[in-house]
């Protein structure tokens, strides 16, 4: 009964503020995208709940929430297994931090789904909000190693990335321009690579641009930033 009352409860507030769309065949498609408690009790109380990772196989290897599979999103054949699910059943997707799974979750929509349920903000959010996943994440570097590059006479930046972000991508060439100027100290961090430590500083969106003077953190930036309004922070 118990169980029963909290099922009711938790997709009485799910339905309450989620979005209705028409797909391809004219009916509604429900999709909410949810913070990781809510996404996190979603799948216990949904009985043989599909659960979808859209991120690469070796991100997935590398950590990944409990009896999730894997459909990589830039694959050619996602459509094809995506197909294969079954569309009145309700599905939860996620990815690293939220852009990908958002894709997967609208051509979801296109296809007919009933039920979407999207994690928003990803592994990164997740991560953070220190729900167990039940499979072993990348330590990379740890939190001491990390306090001794900060603690420096020089100013540092951090630049907290991953390689398959766009917007990383884009800000990398005048944040490798700044480091070789020598004018301040530049650390860039590979969160997929450093899985522990992004978790403990609390990334859960990239890029995640932090700046500290001896060892205490001044200034900090979520998101795209232009070279000149970098600069401007600096």
């Amino acid at each position: 009964m118990k169980n029963k009352l909290f099922l009711l409860v938790f997709f009485a507030v799910l339905l309450s503020n989620c979005k209705k769309e028409e797909n391809q065949n004219g009916d509604k498609t429900v999709f909410e995208s949810i913070e990781p408690k809510a996404f996190s009790e979603g799948l216990k109380s949904t009985p043989d709940a599909q659960l979808i990772d859209v991120r690469t196989p070796e991100e997935y290897n590398s950590k990944h929430i409990d009896n999730a599979v894997n459909i990589d999103i830039n694959n050619s054949n996602f459509d094809t297994e995506i197909a294969k699910l079954d569309k009145s059943k309700p599905v939860f997707v996620y990815c690293l931090s939220g852009g990908r799974s958002k894709a997967a979750a609208s051509k979801m929509q296109a296809l007919g789904f009933s039920k979407i349920y999207e994690l928003d903000g990803g592994m990164m959010k997740w991560n953070a909000s220190g729900i167990e996943t039940g499979n072993v994440s990348k330590e990379g570097m740890t939190k001491a190693d990390f306090d001794k590059l900060v603690n420096s006479d020089q100013k540092v930046l951090v630049d907290f990335y991953a390689e398959w972000c766009g917007p990383c991508k884009k800000m990398a060439p005048y944040i490798e321009k700044i480091s070789n100027e020598g004018k301040i100290k530049v650390i860039r961090i590979d969160v997929d690579q450093n899985e522990t430590l992004a978790t403990e500083m609390k990334v859960d969106a990239l890029p995640t641009l932090v700046v500290f003077e001896k060892g205490k953190k001044i200034w900090e930036n979520v998101g795209y930033l232009s070279e000149e309004d970098l600069r401007k922070n600096l």
